[in-house]
């Protein structure tokens, strides 16, 4: 491997300026700093500083050089605060925003566990289906099911899920099984407020995509009070499978239009970019990342629907 030391020494003499303070700063003589510098424009072939008695400044090469040696000096200079992070135990305060719905079914009750494993951590933990901004608002990560697209953040896949089409078998017998997309129209569509597409529903009919313009008497805010109208016979609406599959698996509700699959959902852990990831981030995503592994019934076959 070549010796990078008289790369890093150029980029110190362009830094500071000068030949006397870059060897103080290196802690090595000044004839050291000089022999370095003249036996890296040797290697390259060029000149890399005007030199005269009163100033030194970098040529047009040399500029190039330090941007470069600059830009891979902070790299190092990250990747060693990182390696050091990871030798520190998790610990402080862990501000985190994860999805209502997802948040009580899925994470909450995950907490306890995370708490055990890691004493030091203080967890506070904000429930809201609303995008939050991180950096404003102070949150270290955030837990996104959805597509992302600010494209700054710096975001891990945790999992993905399926979506389905629910209503009651009382529902179906009163108002008739959709068999196709379009039948949607017919049929009372409960909305849930954050659905990206609002009251237009992507399905896929024949391998191709299947938009369809939905209306229903019910808008609300929560997966879980949408679940509760569907269960009371109010009409039929789109769920993430971990929000019903109890209900799928008791018979208490059935899924139509399997054949016309809605596009997975992607479950994130996002966090601000420019950072060094903390040992307290680290293992809460970790943690998380470990646990929906296990979720494979999120992507499982849907009980029979009715016939």
């Amino acid at each position: 491997m070549e010796d990078v030391a008289p790369y890093f020494t150029f980029t110190e003499v362009v830094r500071t300026g000068s030949f006397t303070t870059a060897a103080r700063a290196l802690g090595v003589s000044k004839a050291t700093v000089s022999k370095q510098v003249a036996r890296l424009e040797r290697e390259l072939g060029v000149r890399l500083l005007h030199r005269t008695t009163r100033k030194l400044s970098p040529t047009t090469e040399g500029t190039a050089l330090y941007e470069r040696c600059r830009r891979m000096a902070d790299e190092l200079d990250a990747a060693k605060a990182e390696v050091m992070l990871l030798r520190r135990k998790p610990r402080g305060r862990l501000r985190v925003s994860v999805p209502m719905t997802f948040g009580l079914m899925q994470v909450v009750p995950a907490v306890p566990e995370f708490l055990a494993r890691y004493p030091e951590i203080e967890l506070d933990l904000q429930l809201d289906d609303r995008v939050v901004d991180l950096v404003e608002q102070g949150f270290d990560v955030t837990v996104r099911i959805a597509q992302l697209p600010d494209s700054s953040l710096v975001a891990r896949k945790l999992a993905s899920c399926r979506r389905v089409i629910c209503a009651t078998r009382e529902y179906l017998r009163r108002h008739g099984t959709p068999a196709r997309p379009e039948d949607l129209r017919q049929h009372r569509c409960l909305q849930y407020t954050y659905l990206a597409s609002g009251t237009t529903w992507r399905l896929r009919d024949a391998g191709s995509e299947a938009l369809v313009q939905t209306a229903g008497p019910f808008l609300v805010n929560s997966s879980l009070a949408l679940k509760a109208a569907v269960l009371a016979h109010t009409g039929l609406a789109q769920f993430p499978l971990f929000v019903v599959a109890e209900e799928l698996r008791a018979g208490q509700l059935v899924s139509v239009l399997d054949d016309h699959a809605l596009p997975d959902l992607t479950i994130w852990a996002v966090h601000p970019p420019g950072r060094t990831v903390t040992p307290k981030v680290r293992a809460w995503v970790d943690f998380l990342a470990r646990r929906f592994a296990s979720q494979t019934e999120w992507n499982l076959s849907t009980p029979d629907t009715p016939g």
